[in-house]
């Protein structure tokens, strides 16, 4: 008796926890390290190496310390699809 109930809590458990997990997978998460060329309400400008980036943020972009141009900052982002298009075959598909 003891076992099936052990077996049925880590059953209900598992199943509780897997789409929380499969969520928690979403896109891979990178960085940024540079001085910030620029602070719009909705973007960070900054530099990399030779390369100015241009980083999104919204109302939830979370912003530790005092963001403004000239302090070297370190962005964390995903990248996140606005838009797909998907384009024909260029040879079409060959009928049997």
């Amino acid at each position: 008796m003891i076992k099936s109930s052990r077996l049925s809590a880590m059953v209900l458990s598992a199943a509780l926890l897997l789409p929380a997990l499969a969520y928690a997978a979403g896109p891979k998460t990178y960085q940024v390290t540079g001085p910030v060329l620029e602070v719009k309400d909705d973007l960070i400008a900054v530099q990399k190496g030779k390369d100015r980036w241009e980083i999104g943020r919204d109302a939830s972009t979370k912003v530790t310390g005092d963001l403004k141009v000239g302090s070297k900052v370190t962005i964390e982002y995903k990248m996140v699809g606005t838009a797909v298009e998907v384009k024909p075959d260029k040879g079409g598909a060959k009928k049997k």
